[in-house]
């Protein structure tokens, strides 16, 4: 028998293949494939590296005979269906270790852009408009920030706080006894109370999808401003915008939209609709293009992360 193969679908940090080798696998360079191509091939492997090109779902699993691993860069698992993969003894590992740090600091930056209005300061200054009222900032200190969903990247941010002079609350439905000098773990109705900063830190599943909508919005006792750095499909933009029309939401910071193709390489242009013309032309809103976990360190750490897993 030959050295154990491993396929990586997706491009990723050379750390991961590096490793790979050392230990003895033979790894497949196939980003170019596509997904027949996969399909026809995959039982050859016992491993598989991917990021979100394609779903790796019941039809391609049953397909891989000799898989027993699928690694993610990443920390979203929602593109492989985990049920059916653990069912065959695959086991699934992602990273959220590796770039934890980077979404953090970027919804760090984001925030402090949106309450002091970098955005449309630079623009109008590049415009010779010296506009100083217009642009009079609000200041994080004193603020409560509710972190909702306390995994990986919601510890991270709470740490990047603590600094800010902030209340730090977070809530999560599926973890408890998580708090501690720079977090205080709430209630659903104590977060909805007081959250002044809603920063959201959820995966996309089932019960997430579409969660932050208009009937959510309209719980918080405060008018907030919203930070999404997670999934797209959490939050309905056009009942954002109706929040943010009506002061409910008084700005928002988005790192991902609801529009994004699946691998999250472009936004799905057919499918925008009349709210994203109006979140484009809001300078209530601080937009990125899903780089909130894209850095130079992430890019690396990501892969370390997994062949430490992997190799484990």
């Amino acid at each position: 028998m030959g050295n154990p193969k491993v396929i990586f679908i997706d491009s990723v940090h050379p750390i991961l293949r590096e490793r790979l080798e050392k230990a003895g696998y033979e790894c497949d360079w196939s980003i170019d494939l596509d997904r027949a191509a996969i399909i026809e091939r995959i039982h050859n492997y016992e491993g598989a590296v991917i990021r979100s090109r394609f779903k790796f779902d019941k039809e391609i699993l049953d397909k891989a005979t000799s898989l027993k691993w699928i690694a993610r860069s990443g920390a979203g698992m929602e593109n492989i269906d985990v049920a059916h993969a653990e069912q065959k003894g695959v086991k699934c590992y992602n990273s959220p270790e590796g770039n934890r740090d980077a979404v953090a600091e970027h919804a760090i930056g984001m925030l402090l852009s949106l309450f002091n209005h970098l955005s449309r300061g630079d623009a109008e200054v590049r415009a010779a408009q010296w506009n100083r009222e217009k642009n009079r900032g609000v200041e994080l200190k004193g603020k409560t920030v509710g972190i909702l969903g306390y995994g990986y990247m919601g510890e991270a941010f709470a740490k990047r706080l603590k600094g800010f002079g902030v209340k730090v609350i977070a809530y999560d439905k599926y973890k408890k006894g998580f708090g501690n000098s720079y977090v205080k773990e709430v209630e659903e109705e104590e977060f909805f109370q007081t959250t002044e900063v809603l920063s959201i830190h959820l995966p996309l599943t089932e019960e997430t999808n579409g969660l932050i909508d208009e009937a959510y919005l309209a719980r918080f006792r405060k008018n907030i401003y919203l930070i999404n750095t997670a999934r797209g499909k959490n939050l309905v933009i056009d009942h954002l915008m109706q929040a943010i029309d009506s002061g409910n939401v008084l700005g928002a910071c988005l790192d991902v939209l609801e529009y994004e193709s699946t691998s999250f390489e472009q936004l799905e242009k057919d499918q925008l609709p009349s709210a994203f013309k109006r979140l484009a032309t809001s300078d209530k809103v601080i937009l990125s293009p899903h780089i909130a976990g894209w850095t130079e360190e992430s890019y690396y750490k990501l892969s370390e992360v997994l062949a430490d897993k992997i190799l484990g």
